[in-house]
């Protein structure tokens, strides 16, 4: 299911425990080449601080996620920048949902509300921003859950006990 457009391919195979599901690359990630790369952003340290890694990964890293289990993509693979930068035109919700009919990760987890807004919204009718945590939705047996954004422009958001949360629910796939 690679798709050479993508500015970088969605790092995901059968058998993992989780998904991470982003709006799009950042501008720093789309340069770096690689997922939650500006350093402002708390995706890697978070990800460390939960117990989801055995360190503290550097976002040039990101392939080794999959030793661990854990797979990332983006709703929209072809831009990046601030979610108020994308065109909406380039959410692909059916792609995603595809992606995850076919690898089945026990869980999906959207790192913003903006991606798990617009993919409920659009596969599931459901109307405004979803709650942080597990969802009632499914795509087959893949759970989805929302967390708050690790990006330093969603701060006054922030939340780690979501992603505790994740963590527990990981921990009993």
């Amino acid at each position: 299911m690679a798709d050479h457009t993508y500015i970088i391919p969605d790092l995901l195979q059968a058998g993992l425990k989780l998904v991470f599901c982003g709006s799009a690359l950042g501008v720093a990630s789309a340069q770096a080449k690689a997922y939650y790369a500006k350093p402002g952003n708390k995706f890697w340290p978070v990800l460390h601080d939960v117990g989801l890694t055995p360190r503290r990964f550097a976002p040039t890293e990101y392939p080794a996620l999959l030793d661990l289990g854990i797979g990332l993509t983006d709703l929209n693979k072809t831009q990046s920048g601030n979610d108020d930068v994308l065109s909406a035109a380039h959410d692909d919700v059916a792609g995603l949902a595809a992606k995850i009919e076919h690898y089945r990760p026990a869980i999906l987890a959207f790192t913003a509300k903006r991606p798990a807004q617009v993919f409920l919204n659009e596969s599931f009718g459901l109307k405004g921003p979803p709650a942080y945590g597990l969802q009632p939705q499914r795509i087959g047996p893949t759970r989805l859950f929302v967390l708050p954004s690790t990006s330093g422009s969603g701060v006054r958001y922030w939340d780690i006990a979501p992603w505790l949360a994740l963590k527990s629910l990981f921990d009993k796939s």
